[in-house]
């Protein structure tokens, strides 16, 4: 899975984990410390996996848990339209990540 995110959204870090704006809509969401490290383990060229794996490493999380949370936060970026995955398209609304307007 090669993931990335899409050309209008902006990232930065914060104290909480990370904020992204979405220039298209003037969005904005906010990612919880698992969630910024998830993305950024994906961002890096990790695979789901290995990602899961550095979860089990920094959190007290099974590997089941940490995978099925890998697949859900992908899922909700997905669905916000704020990453692609190659070759796959279509998104659908967001439930779990927080959108707020800027």
């Amino acid at each position: 899975m090669t993931l990335a995110l899409r050309p209008t959204v902006l990232l930065t870090e914060t104290e909480y984990g990370m904020a992204l704006l979405d220039q298209r809509d003037g969005v904005y969401w906010t990612l919880n410390p698992t969630a910024a490290h998830v993305l950024s383990c994906l961002l890096e060229g990790r695979s789901p996996g290995e990602t899961a794996r550095a979860l089990t490493g920094e959190y007290d999380v099974s590997t089941d848990v940490a995978e099925k949370d890998v697949a859900r936060i992908v899922d909700e970026l997905r669905s916000a339209q704020l990453v692609t995955v190659a070759g796959e398209e279509g998104v659908e609304d967001v439930e779990g990540v927080e959108g707020e307007d800027a």
